[in-house]
């Protein structure tokens, strides 16, 4: 009896809910009807303006699929690029999108025309499955948030063998 009771205790107050938000949504679809139209100013969305001078990456690629790698060690690459732009590229900070994805890049300027790299490693170790992360560089370029991208596809570590159980010695023979 108890759980009839409280199954419909509880019919009657979602059924009360769903009325109330259907109420809710009738009040203001009917206020926004009644009200009347207004011209909001449209603005077009600021973006800071690029500078033409400013240095300009050109990577050699912009994502790099490892293929299939085993667990366990570091999937590495280096993601070269150059400074195809008029100013020195100053890279502020670069982070994976996850703690297992690492970028290492430099810290000195890129003077136009000159070549650098971002190197990132990724741990594959406890991580089975498909690789898909992104590192995100933050410069003074002309793309001042560029993304990098690293695919693949960790294997598991091969089982160990258990390893063999060497039988016990035998036992002397007593008397000896």
């Amino acid at each position: 009896m108890k759980k009839v009771f409280i199954t419909l205790l509880c019919l009657s107050v979602s059924a009360a809910a769903v009325k109330a938000q259907d109420k809710k949504a009738t009040v203001t679809t009917s206020a926004a009807a009644a009200a009347p139209a207004q011209a909001l100013p449209q603005s077009a969305p600021t973006t800071p303006p690029v500078d033409p001078n400013a240095g300009k990456f050109k990577f050699d690629e912009e994502t790099h699929d490892f293929g299939t790698v085993p667990e366990g060690p570091l999937a590495e690459y280096d993601f070269e690029f150059k400074n195809t732009g008029k100013s020195p590229i100053i890279i502020s900070d670069a982070h994976g999108s996850c703690g297992c994805t690492v970028p290492t890049w430099p810290h000195e300027p890129i003077l136009p025309k000159h070549s650098a790299k971002i190197h990132v490693a990724y741990t594959t170790n406890g991580r089975q499955g498909m690789i898909n992360k992104d590192v995100i560089i933050t410069s003074n370029a002309q793309q001042n948030t560029m993304r990098l991208h690293i695919t693949g596809n960790v294997t598991p570590k091969p089982a160990d063998p258990t390893p063999a159980v060497a039988p016990a010695p035998a036992a002397a023979p007593a008397g000896h």
